[in-house]
């Protein structure tokens, strides 16, 4: 008797060790505060993840990755000393602007191919045919006094966001053009349909409901709207958080927060590479690689991949300061890297693709690619 219970306690002590031992890669959700687990228990070698970071470290400027976050499996495995600071994510903004356009279609309040002009008058003359398709895909051929820091020839700035409209570059939905200035009328036509400001919205409906609670969102040069181009302030914590609804697509323990539908569609290359790109000056060619408001793993007219080493199922927001929010579905991983240093050293995309490599190189066994 004494031989028999001994045998069968090393086989359950045996069992125990190895399901422990084991990777836990079921999908976890932060409360207060993000879980930390090691990155051995989500199936990261912690010596090659290390070597992501230090690569990622010695490619950007001084702010390095002091607000670096990795997330597999809803769970913290790298973590920055600054990781729970809040700063301003410029472009960042715009997947949030986006995600506000997927809550007023899914409340009825107005489509993809809702005309511009019936929220914005002052849009009838020069586009009358502009939808909000083509102001989320940026192929919407707007101009106006203004611009971005993506500048046209002329040099021109952001003083004046929502001025007088101007004749359009091209034709709507004949070329892409990443113009903040675009945006801006996005953002302002889509609070006109909202009845109320975007940040309301996108805070009861979504901020709230995921536990982002430390965040601002300041307004344009003019002082006068709200800049929906790039005026949110956010710590990598709690952008983690939108990375993670998105990567769990829209759903929130359990709970739907924004249709799977639009997250799948928004995340998605919306612009072919048939639409070329109308300024061959401009660093931020979507041809090929742009959703609505997000930067898809797709392939550019020349046939290369935004970031050839990750997979296809990738996507990306990324920000003026070299701040970026990875969302790689197959890997069940978000990861950010916010800073303020991209004068000193901007983070390229051939970095960007490096650094992902980097990191499936430490996965002991990435998830197969799901197209769903």
């Amino acid at each position: 008797m004494v031989k028999k219970r001994t045998v069968v306690g090393a086989v359950l002590l045996l069992a125990v060790t190895c399901a422990l031992a084991e990777p836990s890669n079921s999908m976890a959700f932060p409360g207060a505060a993000w879980d930390e687990a090691t990155p051995e228990s989500q199936g990261i070698d912690s010596a090659k993840l290390q070597t992501a970071v230090d690569y990622l470290r010695e490619h950007v400027g001084s702010n390095g990755a002091k607000r670096l976050l990795i997330i597999r499996n809803g769970r913290l495995i790298w973590k920055g000393p600054e990781f729970d600071r809040p700063q301003r994510v410029w472009s960042v903004t715009k997947a949030f602007t986006s995600t506000a356009h997927g809550l007023l279609i899914e409340d009825g309040k107005c489509t993809l191919e809702t005309l511009a002009k019936d929220y914005n008058p002052d849009l009838a003359e020069y586009y009358p045919l502009v939808t909000l398709r083509y102001l989320a895909t940026m192929t919407s051929g707007y101009d106006g006094v203004g611009g971005s820091y993506d500048f046209d020839e002329q040099r021109r700035g952001d003083e004046n966001a929502l001025a007088a409209p101007l004749p359009p570059f091209f034709p709507p939905g004949t070329k892409y053009q990443y113009w903040d200035e675009a945006t801006q009328q996005y953002g302002y036509v889509l609070t006109q349909i909202a009845g109320e400001p975007l940040y309301d919205l996108l805070k009861r409906r979504i901020l709230d409901p995921i536990g982002i609670s430390s965040t601002q969102w300041q307004n344009d040069a003019t002082g006068k709207v709200p800049n929906w181009t790039g005026g949110l302030v956010i710590s990598a914590a709690d952008l983690a958080r939108f990375g993670h609804l998105f990567l769990n697509r829209g759903n929130w323990k359990g709970r739907q927060l924004i249709e799977a539908a639009w997250v799948r569609e928004a995340t998605r290359v919306q612009v072919p590479p048939s639409i070329p790109n109308a300024l061959p000056s401009s660093t931020r060619k979507g041809s090929g690689c742009y959703g609505y408001h997000w930067w898809p793993n797709g392939v550019t007219p020349q046939g290369q991949r935004r970031w050839p080493d990750a997979p296809v199922s990738t996507y990306a927001r990324s920000g003026y300061n070299n701040n970026d929010l990875f969302v790689v579905p197959a890997w069940n991983m978000v990861i950010v890297r916010l800073g303020l240093d991209e004068q000193q050293d901007p983070f390229t995309l051939a970095e960007q693709n490096t650094f992902l490599k980097l990191i499936g190189t430490a996965l002991a066994q990435p998830a197969a690619e799901i197209d769903d």
